[in-house]
């Protein structure tokens, strides 16, 4: 361990972000508490002047950063990921539909969770050592999907792209489209859910539920391609905003779970003859700007199981595809302060008009 204090210059791929990101991604030994004592003591220097860990930092600028710490004996040692097995690296490959200097995007299949978690050992981001290919880092993941739903999934192959799709995604400047099964049919084809959701209280955060009260603005507009009768229909799906479990409770809140889905559609979200019980939901589609100009518009084809259904309630595939992409802004603060306003003054004036209504009898009696 040396103790010289140390220089480093910042490179382009970390412009614009947080201090303590830059300690996570270039010295990831240096906790966050190591990292604000030594801002607090002014330890950690940025071209000279005093910096904190939640400051933001430019490429060029030159980071003053003191000798490390001695590690504590009994400090546990940070647990490798074990090295992935032939087959794991071949599978990862397999899920790849694009690829590109700053981007990747993987077909992801029903059943493989996007990141590890309480007895989740094969997960996506445990995959990505097979998708380093020639670049100099680990690939990144930028956004999620549920365990069982497929499809289009982005992961960054640069610290810079990473932080471009992560404003990306924030912005809702992505564009996604989803298809599903869903359980019956709406009496609207083509229609907007506009209900906000939250967690669940007492199930841990693991279920939403609507909350008109309390809930997150959540948007999703959809449309029925074809119908099987009334028992079900195969819809597409856009949603303007990122609510998790936002597609599955927003479908189950209208009546029409999406199949499969037992956790928010019950036992009525299983049809029964040739119908697959996995669930029906695939991110058909992405489209998203990419860090050095042009787009990224792909489709992920459907999995075996949602292309059999599909098959037996005689769909075709080609009926769902050329879908607009639609656009939707969320208001800002200020224009959600306008907007209270303006009622706040509607409701007045309907006030005063009761006022003077209730008034004018008796001036009519005095007279």
């Amino acid at each position: 361990m040396t103790d010289a204090v140390r220089q480093f210059t910042i490179a382009p791929d970390d412009d614009g972000i947080r201090l303590d990101r830059w300690f996570k991604r270039h010295l990831a030994d240096t906790s966050f508490t190591t990292v604000a004592k030594w801002a607090r003591t002014g330890q950690i220097r940025l071209d000279g002047a005093r910096v904190g860990p939640g400051d933001r930092i430019v490429a060029g600028q030159v980071l003053r950063v003191p000798p490390p710490e001695a590690v504590r004996v009994d400090a546990p040692a940070k647990r490798e990921r074990p090295p992935l097995s032939d087959d794991e690296a071949l599978f990862a490959r397999e899920m790849v539909i694009h690829k590109d200097a700053q981007a990747l995007v993987l077909n992801k299949p029903p059943g493989l969770a996007t990141q590890g978690g309480t007895k989740t050992v094969q997960h996506v981001d445990g995959l990505l050592d097979a998708l380093q290919y020639e670049a100099e880092g680990r690939p990144k993941l930028v956004h999620r999907l549920d365990k069982d739903t497929s499809g289009a999934l982005l992961v960054a192959r640069t610290s810079r792209a990473a932080a471009f799709f992560a404003k990306t995604f924030s912005g809702r400047s992505a564009k996604k489209v989803y298809w599903a099964l869903v359980v019956d049919v709406p009496s609207i084809d083509d229609g907007t859910i506009d209900l906000p959701i939250a967690k669940q209280p007492g199930t841990g955060g693991e279920k939403m539920h609507v909350d008109e009260a309390e809930g997150s603005t959540a948007r999703t507009r959809y449309r029925v391609i074809e119908r099987a009768g009334n028992r079900c229909c195969w819809v597409e799906l856009q949603p303007f905003t990122g609510r998790t479990h936002q597609l599955r409770v927003h479908m189950a809140a209208i009546g029409h779970p999406i199949v499969g889905d037992g956790k928010y559609g019950g036992p009525a979200a299983f049809l029964t003859g040739a119908i697959s019980r996995k669930m029906h939901l695939h991110a058909r589609r992405l489209r998203v700007d990419h860090p050095d100009g042009g787009q990224i518009d792909i489709e992920a084809e459907l999995p075996a199981h949602f292309a059999e259904s599909l098959a037996s309630l005689g769909f075709e595939q080609m009926s769902g595809n050329n879908m607009p992409l639609d656009d939707f802004t969320p208001e800002t603060r200020e224009e959600k302060k306008t907007k209270a306003r303006a009622h706040a003054k509607n409701i007045r004036k309907e006030r005063r008009g009761e006022r003077r209504g209730r008034g004018d009898p008796d001036r009519e009696r005095k007279r």
